[in-house]
C-alpha cells in the first residue's frame, strides 16, 4: 500500500494496490514489495469502519481475482511473507522492528485477501489461486507449488515458535486470526464439511506434527491473558485496545463460526462487544474451539480434538499410552484459575464444557479441588442473569452443572462450603448460605424463568436433572432453599388443577360428568349443584380426597369418558394440552427430588420437612392421583408421621419448637419405611424416569388442626 497510505478512503486509488491486482506480473524479488508493505493507517474500531475497508478494497480484490491466475502476484506475495518468516525469530531477538513491521503488513494483506477469496469462490477455485505460479504471460508452471499448505505450516510455526515479545505481539495475533479466517469455509456451506481443505491440510501432511504444540500454545495464550504492549513499543502505529484491524476482521469471522460450531444461537440476543483485555488470548481461544470442533476426516479422527481430550497435568508423572497421539502436559492449576476468571465470556464457558466433557484428566482434577466455589459461582451467575445471556451460553452453563452433579463427591462437598453476602442474588438478602443451597435457588429460578418466558422443554428438563442428581446428597438446606423447592412444586400442582379444568371440564361436558356422578352416594348428589369449573377447583380442597378414597374407578371412568368425548369431536386447545404434559412432567420430577431427599437425607434437612408440613394440605390432595400415586407414598408417610407428632405436642408451637420436634422425630422414624424410588438422571438426557406404579397406600391419614403448626406458617411467610 506504500508509505503514503494513511487513510482507508485512499486505498482504491493506491498505486501499489493497483499494481498488485493489475495485469503485470511482479517477481518475488522485486523492490516493489518493500514499498507495498511500508504502509500505515488508523485501524478501524467499529463494524462500520470494517465495512468501509471492505468496500474500499472491493475493486482491488475483484481485479486480483480476475488477473491473479495469469500474473501469480498473490503467490509472489505469499512467497515474500514465507521468506521473511524464516528470519522472524532472529529479527525478534535482534529487535529488528522494521523487518517485523513489514512482515506483519504482508500477513495483514494476505488475510484480507484470503477472507475475500473465501467469500467469493469455491474451495477448488481458492486452491487454484494458491497453487498457480506464473512464469510468463499466458502459461503456467508445470511444477506449481501448493502455497496454501506451506502458508498454514508457516503460520503454525510462527504461533508456536516465535517468542511473545512486545514487537511480536501483533504479528502473533494476526497469525492466529489468519487461521481463523482460513477455517471460515464452513460458514459458506449449509452441510457439514468432511472433506474440506481444512481437513486436507490440517489433519495430515506437514501440518500434523504441530498439532499438540499448537494446542498447548493456544491454551497457554488463554491462561496467561497477555495484554497488548503499551504505546511506543512499535515502530508501526499502536492499534486500539481492542486489537488490530485484522483482529476485528477475524473476530467477525469467529463470531460466525461460533454460531456454526455451538448450539446455533437461535433466538439468542446479540452479545455486546466489550473491550477485550487480551486480544491474543481471545483469538487463541476462538481458534482452539474451532479446531476442536472440526468434524473428523473420512479416514482419520480430528487430531486437535484428540489433543484436547488427552493432555495431562504437569504434576502427573505417569507416561502416556502409545495409543494416545498428540499428547502433552499443561499446568492444571493455572488452567483452572483462568477458567474461573474468564466465565463472563461464552467462549470460555464452551472451553470449560469441552474440557469437562471430553478430558477425564481435567474433570477428575476439577472435581478434586477444595475451592469449587470459584468455578461454580460464575456459572450460577450466568444462569441467574439468564435474561441477559445468549441462549447457548445459558445452555452450556447448565450442562456444566449437570456434568458436575453427576459426581456424588461434588454433591456432598457443595453443602459444606458456606458463602456470605451473595451480592448478585437480589430476590432475597443471603447473608450466609451453603453453595449447594444457592445452586438449588438459582436452578429453580432458571426453571421458573423458562416456564414463563422461553418455554424450552430441554432447558427445564436439564435443570430438573441437575437437581435430581443432587437430591440424595441434600444437606442442611437453607430454609429459603427448602421453601423454594416446596413452593415451586405447589405452584405447579395448582397450575395442574387449573389446566386440567380448562382442558377436560368445559361447561359443554357437564352432562357427562353429572352422569358419572349419578352412581354416587349423598355426598355425590350434593356435588351436582356445582358447575364443572367449580368442581375442579374444589378438587384442590376436599372433592378429590373423597373420590379417591371411595370412588377411584368411577373417577377414572369419568376422566376416560371426557377424554374420549374431547378426542371424538374437537381437538383440545393445543396450548392447554401442551401445558398439561409439561406441568405433569415438572411435578413428577419435583416430587421425585423431594422423595429422594426424604429417603436418603431426611435427618439432614429439617427445613425441608418444615416447608413440607406448611404446604401439607395441597400435597394431601394428590396422594392418590393416578400420575403421582407411587411417588407420593414417602411424602405422605412423612407428612402423616410428623403431623401426628406436632398434634401430640399441642397447639401454638413456636418456630424453634416445631424444628425441635422435627429433629427428634427424624430419629424416631424407621428408615426402612421410606422406599427409594428416584433414579439419577442419565447425563441429563432425560430427567424424567417413571418408577413402576404401586397400588399400596400408607396408613390412614391423620388430620391436624391448623393451629398446631402456626409456627410453621410464620417462619415460611416471614423468612
Amino acid at each position: 500500500m506504500g508509505s503514503n497510505s494513511s487513510r482507508i478512503s485512499d486505498l482504491p486509488k493506491n498505486e501499489y494496490l493497483k499494481k498488485l491486482s493489475g495485469t503485470e506480473s511482479v517477481s518475488e524479488n522485486d523492490p516493489f514489495w518493500n514499498q507495498l508493505l511500508s504502509f500505515s493507517f488508523p485501524a478501524p474500531t467499529s463494524s462500520t469502519e470494517l465495512k468501509l475497508l471492505e468496500e474500499a478494497t472491493i475493486s482491488v480484490c475483484k481485479s486480483l481475482v480476475e488477473n491473479n491466475p495469469r500474473t501469480g502476484n498473490l503467490a509472489a506475495l505469499i512467497k515474500v511473507f514465507l521468506s521473511r518468516t524464516k528470519e522472524l525469530k532472529l529479527s525478534a531477538e535482534c529487535q529488528n522492528h522494521i523487518f517485523i513491521w513489514q512482515t506483519h503488513n504482508a500477513l495483514f494483506i494476505i488475510c484480507c485477501l484470503l477472507k475475500i477469496f473465501i467469500c467469493e469462490m469455491s474451495e477448488e477455485e481458492l486452491q487454484l489461486h494458491f497453487t498457480y505460479e506464473e512464469k510468463s504471460p499466458g502459461s503456467y508452471s508445470s511444477d506449481s507449488e501448493d502455497l496454501l499448505e506451506e502458508l498454514l505450516c508457516c503460520l503454525m510455526q510462527l504461533i508456536t515458535d516465535i517468542p511473545l515479545l512486545d514487537i511480536t505481539y501483533e504479528i502473533s495475533v494476526e497469525a492466529i486470526s489468519t487461521m481463523v479466517v482460513f477455517l471460515s469455509c464452513q460458514l459458506f456451506h449449509k452441510e457439514v464439511l468432511r472433506q474440506s481443505i481444512s481437513h486436507k491440510y490440517l489433519m495430515r501432511g506437514p501440518c500434523l506434527p504441530y498439532t499438540s504444540k499448537l494446542v498447548k500454545t493456544l491454551l497457554y495464550n488463554f491462561i496467561r491473558q497477555e495484554k497488548p504492549p503499551p504505546l511506543g513499543s512499535h515502530v508501526f502505529p499502536q492499534q486500539s485496545d481492542g486489537g488490530g484491524l485484522l483482529y476485528g476482521l477475524a473476530s467477525g469471522v469467529a463470531t460466525g463460526l461460533w454460531t456454526v460450531f455451538t448450539l446455533g444461537g437461535v433466538g439468542s440476543k446479540a452479545a455486546a462487544s466489550p473491550e477485550l483485555p487480551s486480544p491474543l488470548a481471545n483469538q487463541s481461544l476462538l481458534l482452539l474451539l474451532v479446531l476442536a470442533n472440526l468434524t473428523d476426516a473420512p479416514d482419520a479422527p480430528n487430531p486437535y480434538r484428540q489433543a484436547i481430550m488427552s493432555f495431562k497435568n504437569t504434576q502427573d508423572s505417569s507416561s502416556f499410552p502409545s495409543s494416545i497421539p498428540h499428547a502433552f502436559q499443561i499446568n492444571f492449576n493455572s488452567l483452572y484459575t483462568a477458567l474461573c476468571e474468564q466465565q463472563t465470556s461464552d467462549q470460555a464457558t464452551l472451553l470449560l464444557y469441552t474440557l469437562l466433557h471430553q478430558n477425564s484428566n481435567v474433570r477428575t482434577y476439577m472435581l478434586a479441588r477444595t475451592d469449587m466455589e470459584n468455578l461454580v459461582l460464575p456459572i450460577l451467575e450466568i444462569l441467574y442473569h439468564v435474561e441477559e445471556r445468549n441462549s447457548h451460553h445459558v445452555y452450556m452453563a447448565l450442562i456444566i452443572l449437570l456434568i458436575l452433579t453427576e459426581d456424588d463427591g461434588f454433591n456432598r462437598s457443595i453443602h459444606e462450603v458456606i458463602l456470605k453476602n451473595i451480592t448478585w442474588y437480589s430476590e432475597r438478602v443471603l447473608t450466609e448460605i451453603s453453595l449447594g443451597s444457592l445452586l438449588i435457588l438459582v436452578v429453580i429460578r432458571t426453571i421458573q424463568y423458562n416456564m414463563t418466558r422461553t418455554r424450552d422443554k430441554y432447558l427445564h428438563t436439564n435443570c430438573l436433572a441437575a437437581l435430581a442428581n443432587m437430591s440424595a446428597q441434600f444437606r442442611s438446606l437453607h430454609q429459603y432453599a427448602a421453601q423454594r423447592i416446596i413452593s415451586y412444586t405447589c405452584r405447579h400442582l395448582r397450575r395442574y388443577v387449573y389446566v386440567l379444568d380448562k382442558l377436560y371440564f368445559p361447561h359443554s361436558h357437564c352432562s357427562t360428568l353429572q352422569h358419572c356422578f349419578s352412581a354416587l352416594s349423598d355426598n355425590g348428589e350434593e356435588l351436582l349443584s356445582l358447575t364443572c369449573s367449580h368442581i375442579l377447583r374444589s378438587y384442590a380442597a376436599s372433592l378429590f380426597s373423597l373420590l379417591s378414597k371411595k370412588h377411584n374407578k368411577v373417577l377414572e371412568q369419568a376422566t376416560q369418558s371426557l377424554r374420549g368425548s374431547v378426542s371424538s369431536s374437537d381437538v383440545p386447545p393445543p396450548d392447554y394440552a401442551q401445558d398439561l404434559n409439561v406441568i405433569e412432567e415438572v411435578i413428577r420430577m419435583m416430587l421425585e427430588i423431594i422423595n429422594s431427599c426424604l429417603t436418603n437425607s431426611l435427618h439432614h434437612n429439617p427445613n425441608l420437612v418444615y416447608a413440607l408440613l406448611y404446604k401439607r394440605d395441597l400435597f394431601e390432595q394428590f396422594q392418590t392421583h393416578p400420575s403421582f400415586e407411587d411417588i407420593m407414598q414417602n411424602i405422605d408417610l412423612v407428612i402423616t408421621f410428623f403431623s401426628s407428632r406436632l398434634l401430640q405436642a399441642g397447639a401454638e408451637l413456636s418456630v424453634e419448637r416445631v424444628l425441635e420436634i422435627i429433629k427428634q422425630g427424624v430419629v424416631a422414624l424407621p428408615k426402612d419405611r421410606l422406599k427409594s424410588q428416584v433414579r439419577k438422571s442419565a447425563k441429563g438426557l432425560s430427567a424424567h424416569r417413571r418408577s413402576d406404579r404401586s397400588s399400596q397406600r400408607p396408613g390412614a391419614q391423620c388430620s391436624v388442626p391448623s393451629e398446631c403448626i402456626s409456627g410453621v406458617r410464620r417462619v415460611c411467610i416471614g423468612g
